[in-house]
């Protein structure tokens, strides 16, 4: 295939000439296009509670890579109260959790991206900010959860992105250094996370506000999986297309 087109910052434009010992996986809007189901249940909620609903949008991009704590939060002092909140987020979780019971959407090459690390024998974990069992579920339905050896919760872990600490704890469920990791992140919150854990980092952005600048944390940055399963190692050329 044509040699991938993306771009690098920093020490992470090394060309690598060994596989990563393991692959670690952002979620939601790196595996699954789910940020944007949240955000299509999120805005109307907000509408109809009269908040304007470009601001409401513009508030969603602010929560993407938040553990559920600080959306929680944010969303309660949003509402104006505790019990607006509470009432305002239980809504919301039925709404996406209805869309999502049958049919969890995929970003684009994800499929034939694991396929092709899978037939290579590659390990692979999911490291993500949403609750473990939900986690779990939305990648069974999503038909992609026999791709991983583990899937790290949020909360599953003593701290949440961007503290390293969920990608530090999937390296040893591995028993492999996080330093020989390739980690693959959409948000800004997960990039860093990624980065401090020591991991050989890839942001691929999804959804954000059009003038947030990404981090300068020496990431590789590319347009999609395929694209950044290619930039993790000279090997990843063997990936096989569909």
């Amino acid at each position: 295939m044509p040699a991938a087109q993306a771009t690098g910052q920093g020490s992470y434009m090394a060309h690598y000439t060994s596989p990563p010992a393991a692959y670690l996986f952002d979620m939601d809007g790196l595996l699954l296009d789910t940020e944007r189901v949240c955000l299509d249940a999120f805005v109307p909620l907000a509408a109809a509670r009269g908040h304007d609903a470009e601001d409401a949008h513009a508030f969603f991009l602010t929560l993407i890579g938040s553990s559920e704590a600080m959306t929680q939060d944010r969303v309660t002092d949003l509402m104006g109260s505790t019990q607006e909140g509470a009432r305002f987020l239980s809504e919301w979780r039925d709404v996406v959790q209805h869309k999502l019971s049958t049919h969890v959407p995929l970003r684009p090459t994800v499929s034939k991206t694991l396929a092709g690390l899978r037939a290579q024998g590659a390990r692979m974990a999911v490291v993500t900010s949403t609750r473990g069992d939900a986690a779990r579920h939305h990648l069974h339905v999503a038909g992609l959860i026999a791709c991983f050896e583990t899937v790290i919760g949020g909360d599953e872990v003593h701290a949440n992105k961007p503290d390293p600490a969920p990608y530090l704890q999937a390296a040893a469920a591995l028993d492999v250094d996080p330093t020989h990791c390739a980690a693959f992140e959409d948000s800004d919150r997960g990039i860093m996370a990624a980065v401090r854990a020591g991991c050989r980092a890839v942001q691929i952005p999804d959804l954000r506000a059009p003038d947030l600048a990404l981090p300068d944390l020496g990431q590789h940055i590319a347009h999609d999986l395929w694209t950044a399963a290619h930039l993790v190692s000279d090997a990843a050329s063997r990936l096989s297309a569909d």
